[in-house]
């Protein structure tokens, strides 16, 4: 199973992959356990079953973390290809969910240029994109990344045309922007601090 990081295509799947195999485990530990004690004590009230329950907890909380990402689905490899096509060389993410306590928002292809972020959902909620927008650009702001416009689409043909376009022309949205590389990132560009401030409110 090929590690696949946040933000880049097939990361969905590698990490059901990957959090179906720690669930199995997490849950395998403490009945392991349960079943061992009732073996050698014939009862269950033993020191192990009460091992065995104090194991579940933590087994359940990767479980909530596995069904999670079960919920989510791969972005389209079409679309993907397509992105990176119009996109060049402009900082790029993918299969990435924004979440915030009022609900999610699944981006399937992200482009950032300057202070200019562009994504489409191609099955996220319509009337939650307005207030994702203002979320993702808040957090942003938060962060220090100033009079960042983020956009959301729903439709393929506007996205690649407005990622194209940045792509274009990259100069004219990078204009008059400062940066100071991040100590803790040294290497990061701009663009890739932004996205890396969005992958830390993803899934």
């Amino acid at each position: 199973m090929k590690k696949t990081a946040k933000g880049e295509p097939g990361y969905v799947q590698y990490e059901k992959k990957k959090r179906t195999i720690i669930t199995v485990i997490m849950f395998a530990i403490p009945l392991t356990i349960f079943f061992t004690g009732l073996a050698i004590a014939g009862t269950r009230k033993n020191f192990f079953t009460l091992v065995a329950i104090l194991g579940v907890l933590p087994a359940a909380k990767v479980a909530v973390n596995w069904v999670m990402i079960l919920m989510q689905k791969p972005a389209d490899p079409a679309l993907v290809e397509e992105t990176r096509k119009k996109a060049g060389k402009l900082t790029c993410g993918y299969e990435m969910t924004v979440t915030a306590y009022e609900g999610r928002m699944p981006l399937d292809a992200m482009a950032i240029c300057g202070n200019q972020v562009v994504c489409i959902s191609t099955r996220g909620d319509k009337e939650k994109i307005p207030f994702m927008e203002k979320h993702m650009a808040k957090i942003l702001s938060g962060n220090g990344y100033y009079s960042v416009k983020v956009k959301i689409f729903t439709e393929k043909k506007p996205f690649l045309e407005r990622t194209e376009q940045l792509a274009n022309n990259p100069e004219k949205y990078q204009e008059g922007i400062t940066f100071t590389p991040d100590e803790d990132y040294p290497d990061l560009s701009r663009e890739e601090m932004i996205k890396h401030v969005l992958l830390a409110i993803s899934l």
